[in-house]
């Protein structure tokens, strides 16, 4: 039975030698980028495939004659793989779920201070030799708006809660009356907020969720943060409305094309805080997804064993 990790990096090769290879000991750990004009040779004989980051199109999944399941390195497969054809073709495509939710969170916090505190701000200052000690914000008692909580947004209302603030919360599907927020309609959420932070999944009826309207709903000494997907947000609309400060700043970890483009507008703008879609990116939420990524290719392996 041939099972790869196609396109392992480095940190997580080291992770699962260290680690975790007792869970699935027969992978084939293939460590780097896999050139395009190998990927059909890399994956003729497998059956079972770990995928990071690599695209696999229909073309390439047509020619896997022997594949029965990819597992994907997280919950956007769909940037990645054709998902219409593996179900086609009878390929399972398995995704890991829930692994960042602290981290995420966390990182929303971290933004949110960065923001309200202007550290980046001060931070440029310093090092340019400039001695700016900049007024800010305290976040007890201010209004934090919570769009979508699911597992991220879950561990978002947690921590705002923790540190005092007044926290209200919008989700498709309802808010759970066992957090410890205020569940609002989404256009009120978007007025009476100090800090909105998004965490929601991109779908038909999410794109471009927070539009020109939306964001003059809120009010000029507003922060918006997302660590979700890119284009949750209307982002000329977002830029315009930070020209004109009619909001007082961005802080954004996700872009509606990544990596961003050098001289975006976006970066142009001293009321943006700016990070690499890096929310997730922790060695406790690394080890969560390699075990769990490890765990359900246990289970492909065994429903493989038995005939499927």
């Amino acid at each position: 039975m041939s099972v790869k990790f196609i396109d392992c990096p480095e940190f997580l090769a080291d992770l699962y030698t260290s680690d975790l290879q007792n869970i699935v000991p027969d992978l084939d750990l293939k460590t780097g980028e896999p050139p395009r004009e190998n990927l059909a040779e890399l994956l003729a004989d497998c059956q079972f495939v770990m995928n990071d980051h690599t695209e696999i199109d229909a073309q390439l999944l047509a020619s896997c004659k022997n594949l029965r399941a990819i597992v994907f390195m997280g919950t956007g497969a769909s940037s990645y793989i054709d998902l219409s054809a593996a179900d086609r073709l009878g390929i399972g495509v398995r995704t890991v779920r829930g692994y960042g939710d602290r981290s995420v969170a966390e990182h929303a916090i971290g933004l949110m201070f960065a923001a309200g505190r202007k550290i980046v701000e001060m931070d440029r200052a310093v090092r340019c030799g400039q001695w700016r000690t900049l007024d800010s914000i305290e976040f007890s008692g201010k209004t934090l708006g919570v769009v979508g909580t699911g597992g991220i947004g879950s561990e978002m209302v947690r921590l705002g809660s923790a540190l005092g603030m007044k926290v209200v919360a919008w989700n498709r599907s309802g808010v759970s009356s066992k957090l410890p927020c205020k569940e609002l309609p989404l256009d009120e959420l978007f007025t009476v907020a100090d800090i909105v932070s998004l965490h929601l999944s991109l779908t038909e009826n999410t794109k471009g969720l927070v539009d020109a309207r939306r964001l003059g709903l809120l009010r000029e000494s507003a922060i918006l943060i997302n660590t979700a997907r890119g284009d949750l947000v209307d982002e000329p609309a977002l830029i315009a409305a930070l020209q004109d400060r009619h909001i007082s700043h961005a802080a954004l970890d996700v872009f509606a094309e990544e990596p961003l483009s050098c001289g975006h507008p976006l970066t142009q703008l001293d009321n943006v805080t700016l990070t690499a879609h890096a929310g997730f990116m922790t060695r406790e939420a690394s080890v969560r997804l390699l075990r769990m990524a490890l765990e359900i290719l246990a289970e492909e392996i065994a429903l493989g064993k038995d005939g499927y």
